[in-house]
């Protein structure tokens, strides 16, 4: 199983100020930690991620939204809302963060790669078509699977999978009537944003294509990846993506400071071999995964470390 890992670092660029928990530092701690592990390294296929144009992102965002960040900086913002900093580079690296997620589509259905994954910062899933929020600027992943579908005539059906502790508010908003793309989305509940509850299922031709599996803060890690497999159970059942995109949010894990939920990396693991799995059933094993939250610096990169070496092939 070869694997392609994207990265770039214009990622370390969007500075978010001192203190701030999505900082430069997470990116550099992935990066460690994945080029620490040389049989792993060396078995992937390694990627710089490229920028995308105006018209990609206007996919999944309206043209006021792409105007507003390409333009902050320059406009004297500061901050996109009361935790979405920015800085001068910041719509440099967004417009590449995009571009990670589409250029990981791109290794994976030109057969440079069976999987990817993107090491990106900003991170995307609470952006919505006309915001950005929650540290998100543009949404990558419904950037990618936009341009996924526009771009291969072989992606008709993507699901996507957001297992971050926060609801991906923003991609389910994005893709809430639309009923080629399978929105899941497992978090904390009640928590930041506020969205997410099971009653949330889609709207008009999307009705039934979005999932919500909303946990109680402190559940059991064995409880909650006993509703992950049942959930994807079930949507398998019912739905045959072409191309499956992960919100690979790591921000639900026993130690992260911003949520209350008890995964730990075999967990993580777990859940990828669920999807991978899958992926093999349905469409080729074609399985993108990008980075979301993850806030914990000792943790986030072995935990980063554990997923990647499943997509690559470890049981």
């Amino acid at each position: 199983m070869k694997t392609a890992i994207i990265h770039n670092d214009i990622y370390l660029k969007h500075d978010t100020g001192f203190g701030h928990p999505e900082s430069p530092e997470r990116y550099r701690r992935v990066m460690e930690a994945l080029r620490g592990d040389e049989e792993l390294w060396n078995s992937c296929e390694i990627i710089e991620a490229r920028e995308v144009s105006k018209g990609i992102i206007q996919a999944a965002h309206t043209e006021d939204h792409y105007k507003l960040v390409e333009n902050a900086f320059a406009n004297g913002y500061e901050a996109l809302d009361h935790d979405t900093m920015i800085s001068i580079n910041t719509f440099d690296a967004a417009v590449h963060a995009a571009g990670g997620v589409c250029s990981a589509i791109d290794a994976v259905m030109e057969g440079k790669a069976d999987n990817a994954f993107v090491a990106v910062r900003p991170p995307g899933h609470h952006a919505t078509a006309e915001n950005a929020m929650g540290f998100c600027l543009f949404n990558n992943v419904a950037i990618g699977a936009k341009y996924a579908q526009n771009r291969y005539k072989e992606i008709e059906r993507v699901a996507i999978v957001d297992w971050d502790v926060h609801h991906g508010n923003g991609t389910q908003g994005i893709f809430y009537d639309d009923p080629s793309v399978f929105f899941f989305s497992m978090h904390q509940y009640p928590w930041y944003p506020g969205t997410g509850s099971r009653g949330e299922t889609g709207y008009g031709r999307g009705r039934g294509y979005t999932m919500n599996l909303p946990v109680k803060g402190g559940t059991e890690a064995g409880v909650q990846r006993s509703q992950f497999d049942n959930a994807i159970s079930g949507i398998a059942g019912g739905f045959k993506p072409d191309l499956i995109i992960i919100s690979a949010g790591f921000d639900a894990h026993l130690t992260d400071p911003l949520g209350l939920l008890r995964l730990e990396n075999p967990d993580f693991k777990a859940m990828t071999q669920v999807i991978k799995d899958w992926a093999a059933d349905v469409c080729e094993g074609r399985v993108v995964s990008a980075l979301e939250g993850g806030y914990n610096l000792y943790t986030l990169g072995g935990t980063v470390a554990a997923h990647v070496s499943t997509l690559a092939g470890e049981q």
